[in-house]
Order: C-alpha cells, then sequence, then structure tokens
C-alpha cells in the first residue's frame, strides 16, 4: 500500500511539474506580447488602437462575419483570436481610409491573421460559407508564421500597398 503511495505521489509531481511549464509558456508569451517596442507601444497596445479607432466602421454584417469566421477556434482561445483578427482588419480599412469595414477587409485580415498550420481549417470554413478565396491567394505568404517572428502591423502594410 505504501508502494502505490509513494507511485501516485510521484505520478503527481510529474502531471503538475508538466501543467505548470505549459502554463508558464503560453504566460510567458502573453508577456512578451506586452512588451513595448521601440516606439514605446507594445503589440496588444496596437491592437487595441486599432480597434478603438475602426469601431464606428464595423457594422452588424461586418461583426457576424467575424463571429461565424472564428467559431472554429475553441472557445477557450476565441475571444483572443477574434481581438487580433479585428485589430487587422480595423489597421487595413484604416489605411485604405474605408467608410466602413467589408468583406475585403475581412478577408485581408483574416487571411494574415490566421497562422499558416491553421490555413486548412481556415479554407475549409471559407469554403463551407461559399466564400471565394482564390483572390486573395497571395496574401497567405504573409500570414502569421511562428518561425517569423514580425509585427503584425508591418504584414498589413504590405497588404495595403498591395491593393494600390
Amino acid at each position: 500500500m505504501n508502494d502505490v503511495f509513494m507511485w501516485g505521489i510521484a505520478l503527481w509531481t510529474f502531471v503538475m511539474l508538466g501543467a505548470m511549464t505549459i502554463g508558464g509558456y503560453f504566460m510567458f508569451r502573453k508577456f512578451l506580447k506586452r512588451m513595448p517596442k521601440e516606439d514605446g507601444y507594445s503589440e496588444l497596445d496596437w491592437q487595441e488602437h486599432y480597434i478603438d479607432r475602426a469601431l464606428p466602421l464595423w457594422n452588424n454584417e461586418a461583426r457576424h462575419l467575424l463571429n461565424e469566421l472564428v467559431g472554429p477556434v475553441p472557445e477557450l482561445f476565441r475571444d483572443v483570436a477574434k481581438e487580433r483578427i479585428a485589430g487587422r482588419i480595423s489597421k487595413i480599412a484604416l489605411d485604405e481610409k474605408a467608410d466602413n469595414i467589408t468583406l475585403d477587409h475581412i478577408m485581408k485580415g483574416y487571411i494574415i491573421a490566421t497562422p499558416k498550420r491553421d490555413h486548412k481549417f481556415m479554407k475549409k470554413k471559407l469554403n463551407e460559407m461559399d466564400i471565394d478565396y482564390t483572390p486573395y491567394e497571395d496574401l497567405f505568404q504573409y500570414a502569421d508564421d511562428e518561425k517569423q517572428k514580425f509585427s503584425i502591423f508591418e504584414q498589413t502594410e504590405k497588404i495595403s500597398s498591395r491593393s494600390k
């Protein structure tokens, strides 16, 4: 009986260390995103700034479409994904001096905000919704990639210059 108890404690120790390591990894990533860049603002500060500035441009149809597009994301991460995508869409719309958020803005922001590892799921969702993404095929190269660290707003500058 004593050996079983000791093995249980050892197993529980490894499970807890694993859980703490995984949690620490995600907390550290969030910490890095909150770190100020050269301009004194973090990636998340800029994201909030663009969302706040573009809030009047979002109509109910655009909000509904964004909610529909982030539907496949697990509920635990859905709000973060929605804010990240909305920040990019807002930046693109503001750069183009748009009067409101259109499907074009949503597609551009959605594609570059979705990590490359999730493109298969993204394309499946777009096909389910009967949204043609072929005019935006060249944007897939600008999508988030864990190997290439860059600011999301550097990529949106490339997207804006594409349409001119």
